[in-house]
């Protein structure tokens, strides 16, 4: 079955939709910045869009997580910026929202915990962090995640489990120093 122009935009505009949260959100984890993270989300929607007749079909958040990687490698990593404090939790984000009936506590010692998350996970080298991101928060497989980066699927586990290392151990000075665990429990 041949699509249209206009059905093809129209699937676009649905999957894209869909997915955009994490697309930005994925954006906003490699740049660290609200604005480049905006822009960087931005032109993946329209070289999308632009390439969406090539398109096979099969998963369109890995595909758009692709471009998004690409893009981020090719542009925003060749400028080498010194670090830059973004976070979800700046005014104006797009994040997913949560069922209402989640309690109060709850929600506090996550906004708590969440933002130690993030900032650790900032900490994580650039490499790692990318693997750990669309991995563990935007549930690539190995697979995606090789060809999203152009690395060899052994690269991407060494990267994973390397920084998933880093981030632990950095969640564990964090989980010590708040007395969520003990130090005699880690060592």
């Amino acid at each position: 079955m041949l699509f249209g122009k206009r059905d093809m935009r129209e699937s676009f505009e649905r999957q894209a939709e869909k997915i955009f949260p994490s697309v930005l959100g994925t954006a906003l984890r490699l740049t660290r910045s609200r604005e480049d993270a905006e822009d960087l989300a931005q032109e993946a929607i329209v070289r999308a869009y632009d390439a969406f007749e090539r398109f096979d079909g099969t998963n369109f958040k890995a595909w758009m997580l692709r471009i998004v990687t690409n893009l981020y490698i090719n542009k925003y990593r060749q400028r080498q910026r010194g670090p830059q404090f973004g976070s979800l939790e700046e005014e104006g984000a797009i994040e997913p929202v949560s069922s209402e009936y989640e309690l109060p506590d709850r929600l506090l010692f996550d906004h708590v915990v969440g933002a130690e998350i993030e900032d650790a996970l900032g900490r994580v080298p650039e490499d790692f962090r990318m693997a750990v991101i669309l991995s563990d928060i935007e549930g690539l497989s190995y697979q995606e995640i090789a060809d999203a980066t152009s690395v060899p699927i052994g690269t991407v586990r060494s990267r994973l489990a390397r920084g998933r290392s880093m981030l632990r151990r950095s969640l564990e000075t964090y989980a010590i120093k708040e007395g969520y665990i003990k130090k005699d429990a880690v060592e």
